[in-house]
């Protein structure tokens, strides 16, 4: 997407947002339609003023007329005031509309990429494109589009008044025009360099903001409040400075079209005065002419000032427009070019010479041949950052492998439908995510196809169910953002009931008891042996005492397979399995 001056109106970008309009054209042209009728009422109202003050109160003082035509007035004015409420109605029901259907596609378009792209940006920046950037981009079809429109209208129609009554009193009130012009595009350009600033500013404090919040425990544990509300500070800071530039233009841009404007009716008063001394007053004896032009010069000017303030909100849903459409231009997402919806996953997981890197050529994963039985437990051991959990990440296509195949069977997992290769592929990790939801919505995820009956049914099994009937609402007890209110093995174990109630044919476990305590962990492997009957398991540990038990060991160093076989056959080999093993064995003989 080429990139526009930050002093142009980016019309692209304008032009498709536009587009996401065409649904809800009917609302446009129903809010078209009342501002349409607005720029015809509002300027009908000044001529009928001077009429009314020439023919009945100059010449002949009709009091019943005036009353009529007081009414009159009265009418128009609430007519007025009925078309701006439904023109501004529609204008937001446009709005609404078209950001509903931009938000839910921005969402969907994210839910679908690698984790490559969350891995690389700040999820508060990510918030804030789907939440504040569109709220923004509201503006443009609620306040700025259709508005603008009227104003346009409402200009042309005040002209065609003024200049089909009196084409030279309108030349001289429209004197200072030029000037406004030229005010009105040096405005527009310091206005578009503002608003780009204000909204980095704005990602940056959101991303600050979401980091540390979620981050607390680790500031205050390490005692960072002092140092991080410093650098609050200075980002708050610059956020300030960006929103005031944004003032200043408005403070200066304002003022000089309200003395345009004073400036104008000064020309008309001074003119219409030294033309009627003169002896050829361009009025004649129309005292309403004076009055009506005095309306129409503030009805002229308010419109105009106006459009700087509309476009101005067009400015900054355009600067926001375009960090979204750059979202959703993001090629990151899986590619799912996959069609099998029918696949045996009772067959062998193979991985012939894979390769993988996170970040072009940096490997992270080396040349990997590997052959996963099924029905057997296979687990990878390793130091930290030898490739363990980038193996599985492949397997469920979070990340995708630059060089070689995974395969289920004879079939490669780039064929399978990412939806139904992930449907028999569950996962346990380490640090279990559940959202701000009861525990029964945690385990189901919301799925209507699982029952209440099978979800107990599964906390039985895994030994949770006494633990979940302790909690003051049992499964329909709120578990706090992210879990805060359970303990880790907890946490661990409704992950446990998740899997077990998706019934899946792939089994993951990373890591998922290194950072439970001895009753929690008794209890997940209880849970485990439960889980893994009957399916393909891969277990990531870095305790060797809980996978002494698999029928396949594979042991990985520097993203390459060192060696594998069951727990007696690499001890008897004496290589880097067994080093692993007596150095942790040494270690926990020397805690006790």
């Amino acid at each position: 997407m080429s990139q526009s001056s930050p002093s142009k109106f980016n019309v692209n970008i304008f032009r498709r947002l536009l587009t996401y309009a065409k649904p809800y054209q009917r609302y446009l042209w129903i809010a078209f339609l009342f501002t349409v009728g607005l720029s015809i009422v509002a300027p009908l109202r000044p001529s009928v003023i001077g009429n009314m003050v020439d023919e009945y109160i100059v010449k002949n003082q009709d009091r019943e007329a005036l009353l009529l035509w007081t009414m009159v007035i009265i009418g128009m004015l609430i007519l007025e005031a009925a078309f701006q409420f439904l023109n501004a109605y529609f204008a937001n029901l446009l709005a609404q509309s078209v950001i509903r259907d931009i938000r839910k596609k921005l969402f969907k378009h994210m839910v679908a990429f690698k984790m490559k792209y969350f891995d690389q940006n700040p999820i508060g920046s990510v918030v804030t494109r789907v939440v504040s950037d569109l709220e923004t981009i509201s503006n443009v079809f609620s306040q700025g589009l259709i508005n603008m429109l009227g104003d346009i209208l409402v200009l042309f129609t005040i002209l065609g008044w003024m200049f089909w009554t009196n084409t030279l009193l309108a030349f001289f009130v429209l004197l200072p025009i030029p000037l406004l012009i030229l005010a009105t595009r040096i405005f527009a350009r310091a206005m578009k360099k503002a608003y780009q600033k204000e909204s980095r500013e704005v990602n940056r404090l959101n991303t600050f903001v979401q980091e540390r919040l979620t981050g607390m425990a680790v500031l205050q544990l390490f005692n960072r409040e002092r140092v991080e509300k410093e650098r609050f500070s200075k980002i708050n800071e610059e956020h300030k400075k960006a929103h005031v530039a944004t003032i200043w233009a408005n403070s200066i841009f304002f003022p000089v079209v309200e003395f345009l404007s004073s400036l104008s009716i000064a020309f008309l008063i001074v003119f219409s005065a030294w033309s009627l001394a003169n002896d050829f007053s361009v009025v004649g004896d129309s005292t309403g002419t004076i009055v009506k032009y005095t309306l129409w010069v503030h009805m002229l000017y308010r419109p105009i000032r106006q459009l700087a303030d509309k476009f101005n909100i067009l400015q900054r849903g355009i600067v926001r427009a375009e960090r979204v459409f750059k979202t959703l231009d993001e090629d990151e997402k899986i590619q799912d070019t996959g069609t099998l919806e029918k696949v045996d996953f009772q067959q062998s997981i193979t991985f012939n010479k894979v390769w993988f890197a996170y970040q072009d050529e940096d490997w992270v994963l080396r040349d990997i041949d590997l052959k996963i039985e099924p029905n057997t437990t296979v687990a990878f051991v390793g130091a930290t950052g030898a490739g363990k959990s980038s193996i599985v990440n492949l397997l469920s296509r979070f990340y995708e492998y630059q060089k070689g195949e995974i395969s289920i069977g004879d079939v490669p997992v780039r064929d399978i439908d990412l939806t139904y290769l992930r449907k028999n592929i569950s996962i346990v990790l380490q640090d279990v995510f559940l959202f701000s939801d009861t525990v029964f919505n945690n385990i189901t995820l919301g799925d209507p196809d699982i029952s209440k009956d099978k979800v107990v049914e599964a906390a039985k099994a895994v030994g949770a169910h006494e633990f979940i009937m302790r909690l003051p609402e049992n499964y329909d007890y709120f578990v706090g953002e992210r879990g805060g209110v359970l303990s880790v093995g907890q946490r661990q174990l409704l992950a446990f009931i998740r899997a077990y109630v998706y019934n899946p044919h792939i089994l993951i476990l990373d890591e998922a008891t290194s950072s439970v305590d001895n009753e929690s962990e008794e209890l997940i492997q209880q849970a485990t042996e439960k889980l893994t009957v009957g399916r393909t398991s891969i277990v990531i540990a870095h305790r060797l005492s809980t996978i002494q038990q698999a029928d396949k060991i594979v042991v990985l160093d520097n993203g390459e397979v060192m060696e594998a076989g069951s727990h007696e056959e690499l001890l008897d080999k004496g290589g880097f399995y067994s080093n692993l093993y007596e150095r942790q064995f040494l270690s926990n003989t020397d805690e006790l």
